[in-house]
């Protein structure tokens, strides 16, 4: 479903990815974990081409796009089996939350206006927001800002939804309800990668945890595996600081 091979990137000549290996496979629930600038989002942001590599190809559901030798054709068709919802929400600030969903259903897939809006009020619907498809994005909460744009990454039926530090900038209360947004968007069966550092979701939703470091994948495996018995101290180093709980040298 989704393919990366030998993925390189350096930002300010620095090495920030260095010959990442990955493949996730269709409806599998993938979460990245690692310290900051360790890749993890700069790795997310090269498959939909929003930061493309220096080296490596990216395959997503059969399209296979080599970062030093694609056409703009390639990278569109990529980006349109890719949804991605941001830290920051990304919302259009002038437009409503209805109208935020389907911009890119009206102008990008040429859907009917009509059944447009059919489409984003029933993932509204399913997002418990129907009564806010009038409000702009200044008179919501930022947990309700998020559901909008789990609606418009799902709006577009994308291959793979990418999750990027989902809840960062929520304050802690309401975190819980963007997290249970996206358990049921896990439910449904669809392909997800998330950069989080929210070990509760990890833990009960993913299928596989990878932890990042230094642009390399350190290590992976099912969530019990790695965040409850990580081989690397690497790893285990970072849990620790995460969870605030003593570091152990054991391994």
């Amino acid at each position: 479903m989704v393919e990366l091979k030998n993925i390189r990137k350096k930002l300010g000549g620095v090495d920030i990815l260095n010959g990442v290996d990955l493949s996730v496979e269709e409806g599998e629930v993938v979460v990245i974990l690692g310290p900051s600038g360790s890749g993890k989002t700069t790795l997310l942001r090269t498959i939909n081409f929003l930061g493309p590599a220096d080296a490596g190809t990216i395959t997503v559901d059969g399209l296979t796009v080599d970062s030093q030798k694609h056409h703009h054709k390639e990278t569109l068709a990529l980006r349109r089996k890719t949804g991605m919802v941001f830290q920051n929400y990304n919302l259009f600030r002038n437009k409503t939350v209805l109208q935020n969903i389907t911009e890119g259903l009206i102008t990008v897939r040429k859907i009917p206006h009509e059944q447009a809006v059919e489409t984003a009020m029933a993932l509204l619907k399913k997002m418990n927001l129907e009564n806010r498809a009038s409000a702009y994005p200044a008179q919501l909460s930022g947990g309700q800002q998020q559901r909008v744009g789990i609606c418009r990454a799902l709006a577009l039926n994308p291959k793979v939804i990418l999750f990027d530090e989902p809840t960062s900038a929520l304050d802690p209360e309401l975190v819980g309800e963007v997290l249970g947004a996206m358990r049921a968007v896990a439910k449904t069966g669809i392909t997800m990668i998330v950069v989080t550092h929210e070990i509760s979701f990890a833990r009960d939703v993913a299928d596989r945890v990878i932890y990042m470091e230094g642009g390399v994948i350190v290590e992976q495996g099912k969530p019990k595996e790695v965040i409850e018995n990580p081989k690397d101290e690497r790893t285990l180093r970072f849990l620790r600081s995460l969870l605030n709980e003593p570091m152990d040298y054991s391994i």
